[in-house]
């Protein structure tokens, strides 16, 4: 095969010294017919393809080797045989052949096959306020000095491409809703079409083409947002291209180096100001001129009108133990005690648990994403010190526990008294009906005259509580004495003379 050197010198020796065709042939060794070839074709290069490519012993297997390989592109890219697997299973059916001549077919198979199936695709359009994509990413962050795996929600506005992500513990369907609620929010309002992927909280069972047997509760969230959800073909990405674009862009510029806040809170704050400033310094693809930031403001309008947050729970039944704890997310949260002995409802949100008992709530608590903890309200315990004020001194609920001032006062008096737990029971006691205020100040009234009893305290409660307010009683105008009565004990006298029997019995 001639180089491309050959080629050249060959052309210079010709056009430019003068050179004959023999000389030329003599003096770089090359025949005379390769020497008129290339000057007759006038080309600086050439290569040589093989018409027929022989294949003497991969022949007759030729059509087992197609089967294989076309059977190992159809499985995932972390189950397929590498080529030494494919050439060993060819071998085991009978194959004499090198492995090179496999090596080889299987390159120009794969190549075929490749440019019979290219993937090649449609640039979307969308109009103002027509549709969002949904999707999460994983991304690592250090909090509070620890490495953790957040999980982020990624919303972005097909039209004028303004994004908003927010990072959570877990992706569960609480978390889902939370996103959707704070993001319209941030819009001040929704599109009226949502573009999922088939994720498990939305997607309850997938039929043929987009048919899709949604969620119960997501399908309340969009109707309360006014959004039609549209779910994409399993494995195809590009069908929201622009929010899985999105997850890159946000893991390189956001996320890079490795960010280290203290909290949750100091993290999607963080977030939100970068998007913000992300929006407002960068160019709109499709409208160079304009930045992402004014296209968004532009959209505003077009948006359905945010209508308020979805009540997004996810409820769970629960039982309550003898000890007022119910166990929800690997972890205890404590309940009122009047709860006990009857079911209730875990109703999660992203951010707090609300445990409800027919309809009234029993306890309400930050949410925990650690393992194995306990949350305890002591307030929870306080009926039961009624019967057992003992446990007010050793009461795991009561440890540490931290009261107001004047009650911190109180009980640090009366833990020197025989029967200081009972009274300190029959204080905490009367907070639950006169509330905490109420008892803070008796406490101090009391302090201030020296005195811790309970019954004292009580009583100053009792005397502080508003009687219930009277009403003024109008006077009908047919009831109204025309003449004032004047007091004269005189009249009484009159009567006595008058009617003598009247008077009283003398006692002789």
């Amino acid at each position: 095969m001639l180089v491309v050197e050959t080629v050249g010198r060959i052309r210079r020796e010709r056009f430019v010294r003068g050179k004959s065709i023999k000389e030329i042939a003599r003096d770089l060794k090359l025949s005379r017919n390769t020497v008129r070839k290339v000057l007759r074709s006038g080309e600086t290069s050439f290569a040589y393809e093989r018409e027929v490519q022989p294949r003497p012993k991969l022949g007759r297997w030729q059509d087992d080797l197609d089967k294989l390989l076309a059977l190992n592109a159809t499985k995932p890219a972390r189950e397929r045989l590498t080529l030494i697997r494919v050439f060993e299973e060819l071998h085991a059916l009978g194959y004499q052949g090198g492995y090179d001549a496999v090596r080889r077919y299987a390159r120009v198979w794969a190549r075929e096959h490749a440019a019979a199936n290219v993937d090649a695709y449609v640039p979307l359009s969308f109009a103002p306020g027509e549709a969002y994509q949904f999707d999460w990413s994983h991304e690592v962050v250090l909090i509070g000095g620890v490495p953790s795996t957040v999980k982020v929600a990624h919303v972005r506005l097909c039209h004028s491409r303004m994004m908003f992500i927010r990072a959570y513990p877990r992706e569960s369907q609480e978390m889902v809703f939370d996103a959707h609620d704070r993001a319209f929010a941030f819009f001040k309002g929704a599109c009226r079409r949502g573009l999922y992927d088939n994720m498990k909280t939305a997607v309850d069972t997938i039929f043929v083409g987009k048919e899709r047997g949604y969620n119960r509760r997501f399908l309340q969230m969009c109707a309360h947002h006014l959004v039609e959800p549209v779910a994409c073909t399993p494995a195809s990405g590009w069908e929201k291209g622009q929010v899985e674009n999105q997850v890159g862009l946000v893991r390189e510029r956001f996320f890079t180096p490795r960010l280290r806040v203290k909290s949750y809170d100091e993290l999607n704050g963080l977030l939100l100001d970068r998007c913000i400033a992300y929006a407002k310094a960068h160019p709109h693809p499709e409208q160079p001129n304009h930045t992402v930031w004014e296209m968004f403001e532009a959209e505003r309008p077009h948006l359905v009108r945010y209508v308020g947050r979805f009540d997004g729970f996810h409820a769970v039944p629960a039982s309550v133990s003898k000890t007022c704890l119910v166990r929800f997310d690997n972890n205890k949260y404590s309940v009122n005690a009047s709860a006990v002995g009857r079911p209730v409802e875990i109703q999660a949100y992203a951010d707090r648990i609300v445990i409800k008992q027919d309809g009234r709530i029993v306890a309400e608590h930050a949410r925990s994403f650690g393992r194995g903890a306990t949350i305890c309200d002591p307030w929870h315990y306080v009926p039961v010190l009624a019967r057992k004020p003992g446990a007010l001194r050793n009461g795991a609920p009561f440890k540490g526990w931290v009261l107001p001032q004047a009650l911190e006062r109180v009980r640090r008096k009366l833990a020197g008294s025989d029967d200081g737990d009972r009274q300190m029971a029959k204080i905490l006691a009367t907070v639950l009906s006169d509330g905490l205020p109420a008892i803070e100040a008796a406490c101090a009234e009391a302090l201030a005259e020296g005195v811790s009893s309970a019954d004292v305290i009580i009583n100053i409660v009792s005397r502080r509580r508003d009687p219930a307010p009277s009403f003024p009683i109008t006077t009908p105008q047919a009831l109204t004495l025309q003449h004032a009565p004047i007091a004269d004990c005189g009249r009484y006298d009159s009567l006595r003379r008058m009617y003598p029997w009247s008077a009283p019995i003398s006692s002789t």
